[in-house]
């Protein structure tokens, strides 16, 4: 969809069909206004971001990529993502974004199961993504079996793009070479089943796999939060940027809202606790989204109220925040902080407890206006009321399944089993209780860890804990937690978080080991890895710690 086209449209507001059509719908509105802001200083409007965002997918089609076949970006939250991604879109390729900090043979691993026939790195990735290449070109050759047989075979050699450094032979583009001199107008209007990106996402296999999204279930997502009152994102808002735009809350969530609603982002790399409140302030941030591992940090700040004073909303996702540390950061700043529930394959949000007409403490909230949520147990039927239950999903913001296939989608009336755990009050609100793959039997009965999570987060001065079972010859598992606090003696939290769990739990659920450790393993979406303190229990019980 080009500016012209959408200025030319004057009956109602015209539907997009692809992402992309948002930036054109947001300059054709609102053109001479901020769009992007990064940290270097540089300024994008939107009729700017809407012209890049041309020349950027003129470019892809002059390097020879064309309409279905996958680009895969490895870069950190900058313009060039953001430019590159839409651009992607708008050609009607696959966009595939990934960690800028994968390793390499995690690199190498998602660059030939896409099939990716190009790649574009910025200067924390492109060493590591050199790297990855000459893996897959070997897997290629047969000179080497570093990938499985079905993914050599759907593998390409793809060129690289380097953003921000100079290319190193004559296959590479430098990023400004690939933006196209006159860029050449898009005006199909496919049809929004169209796959749009591949997200990869944890898996109970060795390998992450990539859940297919189309436009219609980004789309969908997108116009499901933006129906939510009061508004997770409006027009005038300035919204910080600083969740990772390869996953899928900072992608869709936070991106895409802004671009739905014509709003300002304010890209930030990294989080820093000091250098991303500075950039709150600097900019007049109003809506702050975040994972709850940013706020035991911003609560050590003590300007921390003053530099919020424009904030009207923090939302917080991807992971349960603990009570205690969202009264505690509301009382010091006067925001609230608003939770919900999403996942990868739902392109992201579920629930929110912005969508609740009186959020309950604890809760996740209510679905989104269009998403179905409904609770099956073992027997495959609802539960009791107030019982959990496996919660299952069904709406138009469903992925296809997972690449190449479509395994493992939405079922034929349309609802797809989360793997999560959880109850509705009396007034439909979800409390989520655990993963079904997290739950810890321990003789014969089930222990929720995320249960004893809030126990042991009502603790004063502990700031996280993370709960995992381990093998026990005389229950068949044991509790085991693991403990970050604050400013405290070792002894003394462990005292505490026993003699708390004492009051509050049934035998069976207390922890039989409490480890306080400085941090917790976590992902950068906030979650923790209980696969890593898993992997620290199977060593201690080989002896290999002490």
């Amino acid at each position: 969809m080009s500016l012209d086209s959408v200025r030319a449209a004057s009956a109602g507001r015209l539907e997009p069909t692809l992402v992309a059509d948002l930036v054109a719908l947001a300059a054709a509105r609102d053109g001479d206004r901020d769009a992007l802001v990064a940290a270097s200083g540089l300024r994008l409007t939107w009729a700017d971001l809407d012209s890049e965002v041309d020349r950027v997918a003129t470019g892809l089609g002059e390097a020879g990529v064309v309409a279905g076949q996958r680009v895969l970006l490895a870069m950190g939250n900058r313009v060039e993502l953001v430019t590159t991604y839409l651009a992607a879109l708008r050609a009607q390729l696959v966009a595939v974004p990934v960690n800028p900090r994968a390793k390499v043979e995690e690199l190498a691993w998602m660059i030939a199961d896409s099939g990716a026939r190009l790649v574009v790195a910025d200067g924390a990735a492109v060493a590591e993504v050199r790297a990855a290449g000459v893996l897959v070109h070997e897997a290629l050759a047969g000179s080497r079996d570093v990938l499985d047989e079905d993914v050599v075979a759907r593998a390409r050699e793809p060129r690289l793009v380097v953003v921000d450094s100079e290319p190193q032979s004559a296959d590479e583009l430098a990023f400004d070479a690939l933006r196209a001199t006159e860029p050449r107008p898009h005006h199909t209007r496919p049809d929004p089943e169209t796959l749009a990106c591949l997200l990869y996402t944890g898996s109970t296999v060795d390998r992450p796999r990539a859940a297919m999204l189309t436009h219609r279930a980004l789309l969908a997502n997108i116009e499901q939060t933006a129906a939510v009152r009061p508004a997770m994102v409006a027009a005038g808002d300035v919204v910080l940027g600083v969740l990772p735009l390869f996953h899928v809350y900072g992608l869709n969530a936070v991106l895409g809202s802004v671009l739905r609603q014509g709003a300002t982002l304010v890209l930030v790399d990294h989080f820093d606790p000091r250098g991303t409140l500075d950039a709150i302030a600097e900019h007049g941030v109003s809506v702050v989204p975040v994972v709850p591992a940013v706020f035991p940090h911003w609560l050590a700040l003590d300007d921390l109220a003053a530099a919020m004073a424009g904030v009207r909303l923090v939302a917080s996702g991807s992971a349960p925040l603990a009570r205690v540390v969202m009264d505690e950061f509301t009382a010091r700043t006067g925001v609230p902080v608003h939770q919900g529930y999403g996942l990868t394959e739902a392109a992201p949000v579920v629930t929110s407890t912005l969508a609740a007409t009186e959020p309950v403490p604890g809760s996740l909230g209510s679905a989104l206006p269009g998403v179905g949520l409904r609770l099956v147990d073992d027997h495959g039927v609802e539960p009791e009321a107030g019982d959990p239950g496996e919660v299952e999903i069904r709406g138009a913001n469903l992925f296809s399944g997972y690449w190449p296939d479509g395994a493992e989608g939405p079922g034929p009336e349309g609802w797809w089993a989360t793997g999560d755990v959880g109850y509705f009050d009396d007034g439909g609100q979800l409390f989520l209780v655990d993963r079904a793959a997290e739950v810890v039997v321990v003789a014969g009965f089930s222990v929720y860890p995320r249960e004893v999570e809030a126990v042991i987060g009502q603790v004063p001065g502990v700031l996280e804990s993370a709960v995992i079972g381990v093998p026990d010859d005389a229950t068949g598992h044991a509790v085991v937690a693991y403990v970050r606090a604050r400013d405290a003696e070792t002894a003394a939290v462990v005292e505490a978080v026993r003699a708390r769990c004492d009051e509050a739990l049934a035998a069976f659920k207390r922890p039989t080991r409490v480890e306080v450790v400085d941090e917790l393993p976590t992902t950068l979406a906030g979650r923790v890895r209980k696969g890593e303190l898993r992997q620290l229990e199977r060593r201690r019980a080989l002896g290999l710690l002490e």
